[in-house]
């Protein structure tokens, strides 16, 4: 009775906890527990009466069908989901928190049209260290490009702390100084939150495609984008030979520099660029699909409230995107910490601001993956991972946006264990591996699909 009062920890040594009553000790955590996991098998569609159907008397005939094909369309995704989930209840549905369910309707219009858009249909997949080095985006960019069109992997930043593990490109660089938006608030950030400028004579940055995943290479257009900039001189050599040699463009707003052509490897290098301040490159096609990884390691998503409207306005007319994910979580639960309101109320600001920063894009909110800590001797499910993706999933119907359940999709309590025994994820039994990541991307990637049939399903009946 009395190694129960022992410390944790001696001396950096972890203690099993000595609990002669553990089997019969009732800990307050396991009434929350048990309310949440209630909450989590909620089926939370929307009723049908959550909006209004206007008297005949009182609308114009234009909104008066407006309202009726919305409630049809709301009808409908009820019986969809209830069939789909009835067919196969191993599949994670995406959950529409907006009114009449078309919190994708922009994403979906441009996939629809991806052929004619004269751009690719883009994607911006914004997170922590979960997608680091592309784990998860990787699979979810190849699996898109494949179905949809389109190669290349997108934007990549000047200097990268993670570029000797991602294996979704061959980056070198040297002579930057690196500026982030949690470490360097003082400047101005888009959605890439980082920034660059070179800290001696010349600075560099060399990227080669691989095939490592479907559809990486060639690309057709490469992109170079800058906030600054007055006297740089910028020596640019395509696939190894085609060398061009000019004065970059100056500029005071986020600009972009591009070459067309076909790509496998392109080496920038940077002269007299005191005034020089860059994000990265990007390496794309004309059409198809591009996903774009922001991830950023130790980023609550928080943070997000801080990107400069200007500067994201800017970056929408060079590049706009017609979906945003936000993959968050990790940073913010904690071992003993029942409650998140807080947090949610902070990320609602958030998707306000991003909604005001990107009117044309849709927003998609991922729940937080399993997460295990040692209990006992054995790993179990954190408490907070429940409470934290409750408060994820009320987040997403408060803003009205899209919710996937990645807790969910791994398996649900305790899946983290089985991933680090698969050998899926790493023993820290937080983060995936690109095998885990693999499996996280194709669930999301046949919900994403699945909720496209909906709608090309539902608009041929309402819209």
């Amino acid at each position: 009775m009395a190694m129960y009062f022992l410390p944790n920890e001696v001396r950096g040594i972890k203690l099993k906890k000595v609990d002669l009553l553990s089997d019969i000790r009732m800990k307050k955590e396991s009434f929350i527990l048990d309310s949440l996991r209630y909450e989590l098998e909620k089926l939370d569609s929307l009723a049908a009466d959550s909006f209004t159907i206007l008297s005949v008397d009182t609308v114009e005939p234009n909104e008066r069908a407006d309202s009726l094909a919305r409630s049809l369309r709301d009808s409908l995704y009820q019986v969809m989901q209830s069939t789909w989930r009835d067919g196969d209840s191993s599949e994670v549905l995406i959950e529409d928190f907006s009114t009449g369910h078309t919190g994708l309707k922009k994403f979906f219009d441009a996939l629809k049209h991806v052929d004619g858009l004269g751009r690719p249909v883009r994607i911006a997949f914004l997170g922590d260290s979960f997608i680091e080095g592309d784990i998860v985006v990787a699979d979810f960019r190849a699996a898109l490009q494949q179905h949809f069109g389109g190669h290349g992997v997108g934007f990549v930043p000047l200097a990268s702390n993670v570029a000797q593990f991602r294996p979704t490109i061959e980056h070198h660089f040297s002579g930057w100084n690196s500026y982030t938006l949690i470490s360097h608030k003082k400047h101005k950030y888009a959605l890439p939150s980082v920034l660059f400028d070179v800290s001696g004579e010349k600075a560099t940055a060399k990227y080669k495609m691989v095939n490592k995943y479907a559809c990486l290479e060639p690309v057709t257009r490469i992109s170079l984008l800058y906030e600054r900039n007055n006297h740089t001189d910028m020596q640019l050599v395509c696939n190894g030979m085609d060398t061009i040699i000019e004065k970059l463009p100056g500029t005071e707003v986020l600009t972009e520099y591009f070459v067309e052509g076909e790509f496998k490897e392109v080496d920038f290098t940077f002269t007299n660029a005191d005034t020089f301040r860059g994000l990265g490159v990007v390496m794309e096609d004309k059409s198809g699909v591009i996903v774009d990884n922001f991830s950023l390691r130790g980023n609550s998503g928080m943070p997000l409230k801080e990107l400069d409207f200007t500067r994201c306005e800017e970056l929408n007319k060079i590049r706009p995107y017609d979906l945003l994910i936000l993959q968050y979580g990790l940073n913010v639960a904690a071992e003993g910490v029942l409650q998140y309101g807080w947090y949610r109320q902070q990320m609602v600001g958030v998707i306000e601001h991003l909604k005001t920063c990107f009117p044309q894009a849709d927003i998609l909110v991922l729940g937080v993956s399993d997460r295990s800590y040692q209990e006992n001797g054995k790993f179990t499910t954190m408490p907070a991972v429940l409470s934290l993706l409750h408060a994820q999933r009320q987040l997403a119907k408060q803003t009205h946006v899209v919710f996937w359940n990645t807790f969910r999709a791994m398996g649900g309590e305790n899946s983290m264990v089985r991933y680090v025994n698969n050998h899926w994820a790493s023993k820290d039994y937080t983060h995936l591996g690109f095998r885990g990541g693999r499996e996280i991307a194709s669930s999301l990637v046949k919900a994403i699909l699945l909720e496209k049939q909906f709608y090309d399903e539902a608009d041929e009946k309402t819209w």
